[in-house]
């Protein structure tokens, strides 16, 4: 399955979200998707396989516990594939960037007013 199939369902996505900040119990994520989405366990436990398979999350057993986390293999994938983009976008960003210090700079510079010491 390509990259974007795997991250074009919306619960796939989620359970990304839910992984990114670290270690997660399958249980856990059941229950939350579960709960937002509507889904059984053993429809859960299918998008949980097609993230192991395609790259995005790993599994690891603690005791009777099955715990998940995201796998950085898919995500840089994707990196990848963005990447031959990046230099549509990084200019203006720049050119963002300096705007904003640019402001910055002229509002830090601006005189000071006598009513309210607001700048002018």
């Amino acid at each position: 399955m390509h990259v974007f199939e795997v991250l074009a369902d919306p619960v796939r996505r989620r359970i990304l979200e839910l992984l990114a900040p670290g270690e997660m119990a399958s249980g856990e994520v059941v229950e939350v998707i579960g709960a937002e989405f509507g889904i059984t366990q053993a429809a859960v436990s299918q998008h949980l396989k097609v993230l192991r398979e395609s790259g995005f999350a790993t599994v690891r057993a603690e005791a009777q516990r099955r715990l998940y986390s995201v796998d950085v293999a898919g995500l840089r994938a994707v990196d990848a594939w963005i990447g031959r983009f990046r230099s549509f976008w990084e200019p203006k960003l720049d050119a963002l960037a300096t705007e904003i210090a640019r402001g910055k700079r002229e509002r830090r510079n601006a005189p000071v007013t006598k009513r309210g010491g607001k700048r002018a």
